[in-house]
Order: C-alpha cells, then sequence, then structure tokens
C-alpha cells in the first residue's frame, strides 16, 4: 500500500496470467492523493501456492471474496477498485458482496461472457476457447507465446514480451484452472446488479474484449460511463498507461 493515509482508496486487481506489477506505470498517476493498494491472486506472482485451493478457486467468486477480505483487512471504505480484463467480472462480484466497501468500479478491458451466444457477441466462438485450452494443457509455453501478442495487440512487442514471460511465470496447474475460469464464465446476469458509478474503458482494436463487449457492458451496468481509448490492444496499463490514467482521473474528477 501507498499514497497518503487520508487519500481515497484504490485498489488495482489484475488480469489472468498477470500480476500487481502490471500496474506499476499507472499507480504513480494516483499515489499523490490516493492510498494505493496492489496485490496478486492467489496462484498469481509472489503469492503463496500453499493458500491455492481448487475448489475455491473454481469460480470467480473466491477470487471476489479474497478482494473483499483485502479491503476489511485494510480497513478501507468507499473503495474505487480498479479491475483488468477477467478483474473486472471479479470487480462485479466484489461490488455486490460488499457494497458497503466500494465507492466506484473501474472496469478495464471487461468481458462477462468470452464465448458466443444467441444475441451476442463474445469475440469466441466455443472451438476457439476449447482450441485455447487445448493449447494450453499440450503445450504451456507454446501457448504463451501465441496468446501474449494477441492480448498486447498490434504494435505492442514489449508489452507482448512481458505478458509471455509472465505467463510462462505461472503455475501451469493454476494456470489451467484460471483460464477454464475465466474463458468459461458468464456474469452478464450480475451487471444490472452493480450500484455503484462506474466506468468501462474500451481498446480500440482489442482481440480478447471487443468493442461490442464493452458496449454491452456499459449498456446493462446501469449509469455507467463509457471510454474509448486509443490505445490498441487488451491491456492499455501497459501500453499507455498516461492515457489509462488520465480517463480514470476524468472519470473520478479528480
Amino acid at each position: 500500500m501507498s499514497g497518503p493515509e487520508t487519500g481515497r482508496p484504490m485498489v488495482f486487481a489484475h488480469g489472468f496470467g498477470c500480476d500487481q506489477a502490471m500496474w506499476r506505470a499507472v499507480t504513480p498517476y494516483f499515489q499523490p492523493d490516493h492510498r494505493v493498494v496492489t496485490f496478486d491472486h492467489v496462484g498469481s506472482g509472489g503469492s503463496d501456492l500453499r493458500a491455492y485451493d481448487p475448489e475455491r478457486y473454481g469460480s470467480l467468486a473466491g477470487y471476489a471474496d479474497d478482494v473483499v477480505a483485502i479491503c476489511r483487512e485494510l480497513g478501507l471504505t468507499d473503495v474505487v477498485l480498479v479491475g483488468h480484463s477477467v478483474s473486472a467480472m471479479i470487480g462485479v462480484l466484489a461490488v455486490q458482496q460488499a457494497p458497503e466497501l466500494f465507492g466506484a468500479l473501474v472496469m478495464v478491458g471487461p468481458s462477462p461472457r468470452y464465448v458466443d451466444d444467441a444475441g451476442y457477441t463474445g469475440g469466441f466462438s466455443r472451438a476457439d476457447v476449447a482450441a485455447l485450452l487445448n493449447s494450453l494443457d499440450s503445450n504451456p509455453d507454446q501457448w504463451s507465446a501465441a496468446l501474449a501478442p494477441v492480448v498486447a495487440g498490434p504494435g505492442n512487442p514489449a508489452v507482448a514480451a512481458e505478458l509471455e514471460q509472465s505467463f510462462c511465470r505461472t503455475d501451469p496447474a493454476v494456470a489451467r484452472q484460471f483460464a477454464r475460469v475465466t474463458f468459461l464464465s458468464d456474469n452478464r446476469a450480475d451487471l444490472p446488479g452493480v450500484t455503484v458509478p462506474s466506468l468501462v474503458l474500451q481498446c480500440t482494436g482489442d482481440t480478447i474484449a471487443p468493442q461490442p463487449v464493452g458496449r454491452y457492458v456499459h449498456e446493462h451496468v446501469p449509469g455507467s460511463v463509457f471510454t474509448q481509448l486509443a490505445a490498441t490492444g487488451h491491456c492499455p496499463h501497459l501500453s499507455a498507461p498516461e492515457e489509462t490514467a488520465a480517463a480514470i482521473r476524468a472519470f473520478l474528477g479528480t
């Protein structure tokens, strides 16, 4: 945790295959006047793998429980929860579980369902997801090398290289389960239950969470704000941290 003790708290939650270091270029924009908290999901980064329980983390609810527990342990209220990718939906669940703790929700590249459905564009067919998960099972290194540039987006080779290394550092068993939980989740029904001011940050040319998905989230989260970023790919906090921070600050009015 960093920043002034009296500043409004901001909790940053990373996406699949990543860790808290992914926020390092964004958090300095908020540290002067916010209490900034970053953390690693259990099974990711520097977390204690002994705490990983396949049953608990067999759904996004287990991760949401952890976010709530962190906020309570640190005595935080009026929290601005910033979630990237799958952590946007983890944030949705955390806010619903403990609305008294949260004052705002920022969703960076959110997707409530990655698989296409009748009347819904998620960006992936069932066959796409099955192939992705099969690749992770059969050859984790090849999977990391193939997925990283897709997540990073065109023109972001440094981001792709960092993501590949991060994917490779993730424990294979944890990565397999977290991938299934992430890409097979369906949180569309949870979106209308978000009652705090919310921001949807949509990247340009995001293959993982394309614009129709971001628009869907915006349309189904009551009163949410939609901001289209010029940043390309799925990780604007790495590729365009200044633009990302400016959009969040504009939403918060700070």
